[in-house]
Parts: C-alpha cells; sequence; structure tokens
C-alpha cells in the first residue's frame, strides 16, 4: 500500500506566546516493511531553525524554536509512505512466556536493548492491577505470542471505545478502572499486564488508514493518529528482531494499514508535538489527520 499522510496541528493562544521551543515525532520510521520515500514539515511562524536527530529509541525527532510573538502555531507533517504487510508468524513457534521473561530478567548483553521495555514508565508505573488482570491467560507453558494475543483480545472485548472517557492526561490506572477509554489506554493497559509478568513491550505510535461507511465519501482530515504495542518474543528471527505488533483497539496484528511513526516505553517518549513556551495563557489544540492511499498512476506525481 501507498500513502500520502497529512498531519496538521494547530495551536490558538488566548494571548501572544513570546518564544517557543518544540520536540517533535512525526517522522514515519524506515522499516523492513515500511520505506518513507518522503517527509518535510512546514512550520508557521518560521522556526528560527530545525534540527532533526535520532533519539534514543532510533526514532527521527524534530526540535525547533520560534522566537517572534504569535497567537497561533500551525505544524504540518507530510509524507509518502510505502508499506508492506509483515510475513505472518505462528504463535506456537515462539518460546514460552516464562522463558522470554526469565532470559529477560537475567544479564544478556544481547538483550540489552529490550530489557528497558520491561521496567516501568513515566505513564505505566507497576502496579498490583496489572498483575490481577488476565490472570487466566497466562497459562504455564504457554507460547508467549499466544499469550499475549489472548490478553490483547480480552481487552478488546472488555474495554469500550469513548474517546468522551479519557484524555490524555488520564492515568493508566484510571483506564483500567473505567474499562473505556481510546487506542492510548488500550495500548497503557496492555503494556503493563505484559511488563508484569517479565515481559518486554513497548508503545508504537503511527497511523491508521479508516475507510467511510458504505455509500459514504471519504472525508479528507477525518482520520487520526493511532496507537499501538509490541510485545518482544525472545527470538530475533521473528518479526522484527523479535518483536510483533498488537493492535488491542482493534483486536489484530497490524497489517499494511498501520503505518509506524515511533517506538517508546509510553506516549510521554513519543507524543507528535510537544514543548514550552513564555506567554500564551490559555490554548486550544485542533489536530487533523488525513491518511490517502494512492493509487499506483498517481504515486509519481504526489
Amino acid at each position: 500500500m501507498r500513502y500520502q499522510v497529512t498531519h496538521i496541528t494547530t495551536y490558538r493562544y488566548h494571548e501572544h506566546v513570546a518564544v517557543s521551543n518544540n520536540l517533535v515525532h512525526l517522522a514515519p520510521r524506515t522499516l523492513p516493511h515500511q520505506q518513507i520515500l518522503d517527509h518535510h514539515l512546514e512550520i508557521s511562524p518560521s522556526a528560527v531553525a530545525l534540527h532533526r536527530h535520532t533519539d534514543w529509541f532510533g526514532n527521527l525527532a524534530g526540535s525547533f524554536a520560534i522566537e517572534q510573538p504569535h497567537k497561533t502555531l500551525v505544524v504540518t507533517a507530510r509524507s509518502l509512505v510505502e508499506r508492506q504487510a509483515p510475513l505472518p508468524v505462528e504463535s506456537f513457534l515462539t518460546p514460552s512466556w516464562e522463558r522470554v521473561a526469565g532470559a529477560l530478567g537475567r544479564v544478556d548483553p544481547s538483550l540489552r536493548e529490550v530489557v528497558e521495555f520491561v521496567d516501568e514508565s513515566p505513564l505505566v508505573p507497576a502496579l498490583p492491577q496489572f498483575l490481577k488482570y488476565a490472570v487466566d491467560d497466562f497459562t504455564p507453558g504457554a507460547p508467549v505470542l499466544t499469550v499475549a494475543l489472548a490478553v490483547m483480545s480480552r481487552i478488546h472485548k472488555e474495554f469500550r471505545y469513548d474517546s468522551e472517557a479519557t484524555s490524555v492526561h488520564t492515568p493508566v490506572a484510571e483506564a483500567l478502572a473505567l474499562r473505556h477509554g481510546v487506542c492510548q489506554d488500550f495500548s497503557l493497559v496492555l503494556i503493563g499486564v505484559l511488563r508484569s509478568r517479565g515481559l518486554a513491550a513497548r508503545y508504537v505510535s503511527g497511523y491508521l488508514e479508516t475507510s467511510p461507511p458504505p455509500g459514504r465519501p471519504r472525508l479528507v482530515g477525518a482520520d487520526a493518529t493511532h496507537a499501538w504495542v509490541q510485545v518482544h518474543t525472545g527470538d530475533a528471527t521473528i518479526g522484527e528482531d523479535g518483536w510483533i505488533d498488537l493492535d488491542p483497539t482493534n483486536d489484530c496484528i497490524p497489517g499494511e494499514r498501520h503505518i509506524t511513526v515511533a517506538y517508546g516505553r509510553d506516549f510521554a517518549d513519543v507524543s507528535p508535538l510537544k514543548g514550552m513556551i513564555l506567554g500564551g495563557g490559555q490554548a486550544k489544540v485542533d489536530v487533523s489527520v488525513d491518511v490517502e492511499r494512492l493509487p499506483d498512476g498517481d504515486w509519481d506525481q504526489k
């Protein structure tokens, strides 16, 4: 699948902002099943400087400053992405979840980049509720991917998608108690449950192509950012260096309609846009995302 992604974030401030410093994670990752043909940012007012760097988790990040008074900030990210479905993985071929957890609990230099996704993180603390949730899914000796898929399906079944129930600041413990929320909440709960058993799980930010209801036109800007999870199988020959994607919101293993932007311990590591301002007062934020599938003949013209 080939996509043009347009992600527009608009901040409207009640008062003038004198200085603004910002960090963005808006550039999709280059992966074995995902190629980035183009990506650029448009910033208004004009930024003093835009610096690109690779962060600790291997994501392409950017930082910029605006040093002129402004009451509106508009950041537009445009990306051309080619995406393929990853090869399917048979869950029974993955090691038992106890074996994987045991390996991650030992000092193993080959797993040093995986172990950091076992410990608690700013938005996913080690809660006793996680250990109690989905206890029946952790069958002794069960393959790790079988267990992870079962927990994912349980969350999808027992939680109700409700965009009004939570906000980006809602603690994961509250989302777990409510059994309501959005993709961020579903993902943080899944991460917390897997980590409580000694497994490595990381947060994935990205986009999901959505389709309009039958007979309805496709609305530009009606898509949204999305979030899902990756679990490590303990076998680097499986998936992406051992990582397998899980989407608890849709109860599926992500395929060609999921576009990966960034990995982190939780949302705080990969927020699309965050920063510090001097002045401004209260602010209103509007986000518009458009994920457009491109016909083969249109690709070179986009």
